[in-house]
């Protein structure tokens, strides 16, 4: 029975039943399964720098557990640096970043200050699951932009005709990833410079969560939506460690871009958190930094795991899968069953220890795909992915 004197609105659309880690036990209670819900750092284990950075960090003491609400100075001066070489365009420490608790934090913070009650936000589907619930509890409308993904020989594709409309309608902002969260499709420059275009014609603002932007494959590149010509007063780009460089455990992530939504970001964590944990900032000394060729063993290693599921998933009846171009996610259409998607799921991690997150956390019409993220032990991975299609035989239709 629910407590009548609690406010419920805003949060029924907030569900955590398949939040990551959620049902981390059941690969424990089988012994071979596999949480695909997020990565392993057992298996890809951060750079050792990072730890010692925040040994020393704690060493200091005071100096380093307090800093102002957007970070320390010391950390996102060179960070700013090491940034703008990344993107393609200047940064400035001082105006234009803010270190956040997580990248998850900073798209709440980032849509809390750009998002009114009644605002229509222009919401890519599929993409990352808390882009649409966020939107909801602010009170904003979601408007649902489709994204193209399904063809391996062609780009991913957004219509940008729905964007247009969307824009000639009265919407004010538009989120999305890249990499695409869960396909890991990258955007084209010709579709980025596009929605610069149409960002700066109708005076949208663009947030754009590229935390996977680092871990590309062979024959692909990440562009940033920030160096394709977008008003820097109209967009704010998310950045972070805490997936292909393994520092989910910190809780540090970066916002860069318009001073103004900095500024407010800074206001909201002010009473939020008050800062991203002081110690942990230490992390982002070992961002970017890496030993030479640790960062291209880690996308290599990837990909070799990512050809093992794609072949498992190609050569399994009903199956259908784009090869993954960035980032750790493969998000495989399941073959017609004589159960649901939500109830595969769940006997998936029931009777296998097999966890995925389902297709309509990212899209409400994309419920008969699910979501892998296969930064995992190898073997481990392979025979999560084997449990997958067995079972899906067992269910067929």
């Amino acid at each position: 029975m629910s407590d009548p004197g609690l406010p419920s609105g805003r949060f029924g659309s907030i569900n955590i039943e398949n939040a990551p880690g959620e049902h981390s036990d059941l690969e424990k209670e089988h012994g071979k399964g596999v949480d695909f819900s997020h990565g392993d750092v057992d298996a890809f284990p951060p750079v050792p720098d990072a730890i010692s950075a925040v040994k020393k960090a704690i060493a200091d003491g005071g100096d380093q557990a307090y800093s102002r609400y957007r970070g320390h100075l010391a950390i996102r001066e060179p960070l700013a640096e090491r940034l703008s070489y990344f993107t393609g365009v200047p940064i400035s420490p001082d105006r234009e970043l803010i270190i956040t608790p997580g990248t998850q934090a900073g798209l709440f913070l980032a849509l809390s200050a750009l998002v009114n009650p009644g605002d229509k936000v222009m919401v890519v589907e599929p993409d990352y699951f808390a882009n649409r619930r966020i939107v909801s509890y602010l009170s904003g409308e979601v408007v649902p932009i489709p994204l193209a993904y399904d063809d391996p020989s062609a780009s991913a594709s957004l219509d940008l005709g729905s964007v247009r409309r969307a824009a000639d309608s009265g919407a004010k902002v538009l989120v999305f990833s890249n990499p695409n969260n869960p396909t890991g499709a990258l955007y084209t420059s010709e579709q980025l410079h596009e929605i610069a275009h149409i960002a700066n014609r109708y005076g949208i603002f663009v947030l754009t969560d590229e935390l996977y932007s680092r871990l590309v494959y062979p024959g692909h590149a990440a562009i940033h939506l920030r160096a394709c010509g977008i008003d820097p007063d109209r967009c704010i780009t998310l950045l972070g460690p805490s997936k292909s460089e393994s520092l989910s455990g910190f809780r540090v992530g970066t916002a860069v871009g318009a001073p103004p939504v900095i500024d407010r970001m800074e206001k909201l964590l002010a009473i939020v958190s008050l800062r991203a944990a002081g110690y942990n900032q230490s992390v982002l000394h070992s961002w970017f930094t890496e030993p030479d060729g640790w960062f291209d063993d880690r996308i290599e290693a990837h990909r070799l795991i990512r050809d093992d599921l794609v072949n498992i998933f190609t050569s399994a009846p009903g199956f259908r899968t784009r090869p993954t171009e960035a980032g750790s996610y493969l998000f495989p259409r399941l073959p017609r069953l004589s159960i649901t998607p939500d109830e595969f799921v769940r006997e998936l991690r029931k009777r296998t220890g097999t966890v995925v997150t389902p297709g309509s956390e990212f899209s409400p019409h994309h419920g008969d795909s699910i979501r892998l993220n296969f930064s995992q032990h190898r073997a481990q991975a392979l025979n999560g992915a084997r449990s997958i299609v067995e079972l899906a035989a067992q269910f067929s239709a």
